[in-house]
C-alpha cells in the first residue's frame, strides 16, 4: 500500500550531479514550506515527548509497505558521529568489530561497538570516506560513544571526533520500491548507487549543500538512507513524501525493527549480550587482528561458547519486554 500526497505544481528542489538538474525532470513538489517538524506536522504527524514523529496514523499500511512498497521515516534523532583525520579508518578498525582495512572511500559496513569483554554497546553503520568515517549510531548512545572515543584517542592517532547530529537531517526510504522513488527524484544520477552493495554511498547536491545517499535502510529490507543539511530537511522530506511513500513514525519503526530482527541498545543489546549472541555475525571480523573485545569473541567462536541466541518468535498473545517465554512441556526458553 502506498499513501499518495497530492500536490499543486511547484518549482522542484535542486538535486544535481554531473550537470543534471531536477528542473528537467518535471517533479511535483507538495505545497508545503518550512522546517522538518513543520512539514511533518502538516502531513499529520503526532510527536512523542522527545519531539520525534511517533506516528502519521498509517500504522498498518506502513508495516505492510516495508515488505511490499516503500515507507519514508525520519531518523534525524539518531546520532551521526564524524571521525576525521588521516587515522580515522584505523581508529574505527581498532575500536569496533568489523574490518575497515577492506573498505575503500565510498564503501561502508555495519560494525559493533563493544566493551573489552565484548559486551555490546551499539550497532552502527559506518560510511568510509578518504580521510573520515561517519558513524550512524542509535539515538541514546552517541554521548557515551563520544566519551569512549575521546578516552582512547591519542595525538598519534591523527583523528578527532565530532558530533554532527544537530547539523544535519536524516531520513530513510525502506522497502522494495525505495529505488524507484529515489530514481524519480534524482534520475540517472543514482543509477550506480542503487545497484551498489550495502553501505556504499555517494554525495549529491541538494539546495546547494551536500546530500549523502547511502545504501541501507536501517532494517533488513532494501532501502536508502539520506543525510542532508538541517536547513534542507523539511524540503527533502516533503519531496520524498510527494512521491507516494507511506509515512512511518517511531511507533511503526519499532514494530518493523522487531519484525526485521534488528537488535537495539537497551532492548536486545545489553551488558548481558555479545554480538554473536545477538546474531550480528555479518558485522564481526574474527581474523582482522587485535581490537577491543576481539579476544573474547575469538574464544567464544573457537570454543563454541555461544550459549544463547536472539530469535524471532510469532506468539499467540501479547507480551512485554522482559516477560519469560516458555515452550509447552519445557523449562524457560528465554525472555521477550
Amino acid at each position: 500500500a502506498r499513501c499518495v500526497h497530492h500536490a499543486r505544481r511547484a518549482r522542484p528542489a535542486q538535486l544535481v550531479r554531473s550537470g543534471i538538474n531536477l528542473d528537467d525532470l518535471e517533479l511535483d513538489m507538495p505545497d508545503i514550506d518550512g522546517d522538518l517538524k513543520g512539514v511533518q506536522r502538516e502531513l499529520g504527524a503526532t510527536f512523542n515527548a522527545a519531539g520525534v514523529p511517533a506516528t502519521f496514523n498509517f500504522a498498518r499500511q506502513a508495516v505492510q509497505a516495508v515488505e511490499s512498497g516503500v515507507v519514508l521515516v525520519d531518523r534525524s534523532h539518531w546520532g551521526r558521529l564524524r571521525l576525521a583525520g588521516p587515522g580515522a579508518r584505523a581508529f574505527c578498525h581498532n575500536q569496533s568489530t568489523n574490518d575497515f582495512n577492506k573498505l575503500s572511500p565510498g564503501q561502508g559496513c555495519d560494525t559493533v561497538l563493544v566493551t573489552s569483554t565484548a559486551r555490546t554497546l551499539d550497532l552502527a553503520l559506518a560510511l568510509v570516506n578518504q580521510e573520515s568515517v561517519m558513524l550512524v549510531v542509535s539515538p541514546d548512545t552517541k554521548q557515551a560513544l563520544i566519551e569512549r572515543f575521546e578516552k582512547y584517542i591519542f595525538p598519534a592517532d591523527q583523528v578527532a571526533v565530532q558530533d554532527v547530529s544537530a547539523r544535519c537531517a536524516m531520513v530513510s526510504l525502506i522497502g522494495p520500491e525505495a529505488a524507484t522513488v529515489l530514481k524519480e527524484v534524482a534520475g540517472d544520477t543514482v543509477d550506480k548507487i542503487v545497484a551498489a552493495p550495502y553501505g556504499s554511498h555517494t554525495i549529491l547536491n541538494f539546495r546547494n549543500s551536500p546530500l549523502i545517499v547511502a545504501v541501507g535502510s536501517g532494517l533488513a529490507a532494501p532501502g536508502f538512507t539520506l543525510i542532508c543539511d538541517e536547513s534542507a530537511g523539511g524540503e527533502l522530506f516533503a519531496l520524498l513524501a510527494s512521491k507516494g511513500c507511506v509515512l512511518m513514525g517511531e511507533e511503526e519503526w519499532e514494530v518493523a525493527r522487531v519484525a526485521a530482527g534488528r537488535p537495539a541498545p537497551g532492548a536486545e543489546l545489553t551488558q548481558d549480550t555479545n554480538p554473536l549472541e545477538a546474531g550480528l555475525y555479518h558485522a564481526v571480523s574474527l581474523d582482522k587482528g587485535c581490537y577491543i573485545g576481539q579476544e573474547t569473541l575469538a574464544k567464544l567462536s573457537n570454543l563454541d561458547g555461544v550459549k544463547q541466541q536472539l530469535w524471532g518468535l510469532a506468539l499467540q498473545g501479547p507480551v512485554a519486554p522482559g516477560d519469560e517465554v516458555v515452550s509447552e512441556g519445557a523449562v524457560g526458553a528465554g525472555e521477550a
